[in-house]
């Protein structure tokens, strides 16, 4: 069987970087996307540091246009698209009685209808082929909720939603859709919390400790594998036991 093929949004750092190497470990040919090209050819050396194969796609996923140009440019070079992990996403806190619109329009544009139009330029293929893994990443507050990150929430659940109806709608064509929802992970994102936040958040997970980027990307690469063939709709936390 020819080597599977994989497209990883927003793999310029954290949890995108740390999947992108993982199948790439797994042999996986893998597609590398984000905005930040200079930081996508660090990863990409990476890549090829292990003897795998890596391309480079210049993505925006708030801009429809920019997501179909990448995904077809991508599928060209090497005839189709296996497997798809929605991993962009961006943030604007802030509480609901003083968001702004366009705070809650660029959230939700990103992180939620960004990830619909990826997911829509491999779909054909996919079935085409009939083999196929979509895996959303989505976060523990999809689960929990909170409080000022409304749009944020909103964007999250929103993916969970649109996991469960894709599964339903691609499982005839052995196409698995599937959703991980990680819980703090220690990433740039986390990294400028204030101490005595992060001692409440420790406080709050059992194992007592951040997630690493590593961690979920292990569960990336068993939701891509064969070994997942008859997982379709799930979410799979990886959370610490923050969230049960």
């Amino acid at each position: 069987m020819n080597r599977r093929i994989a497209l990883v949004t927003g793999a310029s750092r954290g949890i995108g970087r740390a999947c992108a190497l993982e199948l790439a470990r797994a042999g996986v040919h893998v597609v590398v996307a984000a905005r930040q090209l200079e930081k996508l050819e660090q990863v990409a050396a990476e890549i090829r540091a292990l003897s795998g194969d890596a391309y480079i796609a210049g993505m925006d996923l708030g801009s429809a246009d920019s997501i179909r140009a990448a995904v077809s440019k991508a599928a060209k070079e090497f005839g189709r698209i296996d497997i798809l992990v929605n991993n962009a996403a961006v943030t604007k806190d802030g509480l609901a009685v003083r968001m702004k619109q366009q705070d809650w329009d660029e959230v939700l544009a990103t992180n939620l209808t960004g990830a619909f139009v990826a997911t829509q330029q491999v779909l054909l293929g996919m079935m085409r082929e009939r083999w196929g893994r979509i895996i959303n990443i989505t976060s523990v507050v999809a689960e929990a909720g909170n409080a000022g990150q409304a749009n944020y929430v909103a964007s999250k659940a929103g993916l969970i939603g649109l996991t469960k109806s894709l599964a339903q709608e691609m499982a005839s064509r052995n196409v698995t859709v599937n959703a991980i929802a990680p819980g703090f992970i220690d990433t740039d994102m986390t990294a400028g919390l204030p101490q005595e936040w992060k001692e409440k958040l420790l406080a709050a997970i059992p194992l007592g400790r951040l997630g690493k980027p590593e961690d979920v990307a292990a569960a990336v690469r068993f939701l891509a594998s064969e070994d997942a063939g008859y997982i379709t709709g799930h979410v799979l936390n990886v959370n610490g036991g923050m969230y049960m």
